[in-house]
């Protein structure tokens, strides 16, 4: 098969924007080609317009355009007339999707198109509560009405998004986002920096990271010496119009605990994984995910890992035996099993092993490329069945 992927971000050294999203399809990717399918990447609201050969996976950096009136429509249409021609020039089978911002919404192609839920506008605005803009909604609900099927990272995300959108008649497979485990080593565990802390992510309300100054003030209440890293990019505040999350939370932190919190801002993919190592915990809080690319990695490499309890997590962690799980809100809880781990090293590896196994078990990209194989074999030949 010759498989597309139309998308906002990817994971490489020439792209600047690449989180969650731009992580699981690199993954996936990479897989597919090793199983010896053709795979070309288009990337929107480019710098520039070029074209990268990623050992054997084709990138199309598509330029983002300006227009006077009507961009919102004509940029969609500009991509979808560059993607056509590579389309038939490349004989390409199928084309992928994220739901975010309803990209497709305007696009017509001649192959079958598939949407992934890594997590539109909608459902993140479910998920926090706020009211999502109609321009918005209208956009995602037309790119859905367009796709042949879906596929969900998690049971969760499927099921809400399948509400929010009213869809019908449609399948929507669940298929978790992986990775290459091999690529995600910790040979000694048990080798930490006692009573550090560790978030990785977006400095963003949704992924809960203002509940951390008061957890964080909870533990050090016991613990004193504790530490708390945080990596990721700093962004926009869109309840209080701040340009600077890090600056809100610095607001809230005590001063006393700011003393013990070092922000390392966004740091190359590759310097992530030291970080992980060194950490006596990991922390995610979020609010608002589909999935959550990072824990799967922290899982991998045996840590123990304090989580949301939110939908999607359940499917990840198995609570108090591969991770803890706890609603952000509770901070009386969540800095109690961050201290229970802090106190309890055996348990830390504990949990630490029983996660690496979980990943292994759920979340191996070479065992889950043949669930995507098979599903878009089954959209491409739907009177086909797939084995």
């Amino acid at each position: 098969m010759h498989i597309a992927f139309l998308t906002p971000e990817y994971s490489h050294p020439n792209i600047a924007q690449s989180a969650g999203i731009g992580t699981s399809i690199k993954n996936l990717a990479t897989s597919l080609h090793k199983s010896g399918n053709n795979i070309t990447i288009f990337i929107y609201d480019q710098p520039v317009q070029e074209i990268i050969n990623d050992n054997g996976i084709k990138i199309h950096r598509v330029k983002g355009k300006k227009y006077k009136f009507f961009g919102w429509y004509l940029y969609r249409k500009h991509i979808q007339k560059y993607c056509a021609q590579i389309i038939h020039q490349e004989s390409i089978d199928v084309i992928e999707a994220a739901d975010w911002t309803g990209i497709t919404a305007f696009m017509h192609f001649k192959i079958p198109l598939v949407i992934r839920f890594h997590g539109s506008d909608a459902y993140f605005c479910h998920l926090e509560n706020r009211k999502q803009k109609l321009k918005n909604f209208w956009f995602e609900k037309l790119a859905i009405n367009k796709a042949q099927a879906f596929i969900a990272p998690t049971i969760f995300a499927g099921e809400v998004s399948k509400r929010l959108f009213k869809i019908k008649g449609k399948e929507i497979q669940t298929i978790h986002n992986g990775l290459d485990i091999s690529e995600f080593e910790n040979k000694e565990p048990g080798n930490f920096e006692k009573h550090t802390i560790l978030y990785i992510g977006t400095l963003i309300r949704k992924k809960g990271v203002l509940e951390l100054p008061e957890i964080f003030n909870r533990v050090r209440n016991v613990l004193p010496e504790a530490k708390l890293r945080l990596i990721g990019s700093d962004s926009f505040d869109i309840k209080t119009n701040s340009k600077s999350t890090w600056e809100l939370m610095k607001n809230l932190f005590t001063k006393d605990d700011l003393n013990n919190v070092e922000y390392l801002g966004k740091i190359p993919y590759n310097e992530i994984q030291k970080h992980i190592k060194k950490a006596n915990a990991c922390v995610f809080p979020t609010y608002a995910e589909t999935l959550g690319m990072v824990t799967i990695e922290a899982m991998a490499m045996q840590k123990a890992i304090v989580n949301s309890n939110i939908g999607w997590s359940q499917e990840l962690i198995i609570d108090e035996e591969s991770g803890y799980l706890v609603h952000p809100s509770n901070h009386d809880l969540y800095a109690e099993r961050i201290i229970e781990l802090f106190k309890n090293d055996s348990l830390v590896l504990q949990l630490g092993k029983k996660a690496r196994e979980r990943v292994e078990e759920k979340f191996d990209i070479n065992s889950l490329v043949i669930a995507n194989i098979n599903f878009y074999q089954s959209i491409i030949n739907p009177n086909k069945k797939t084995t």
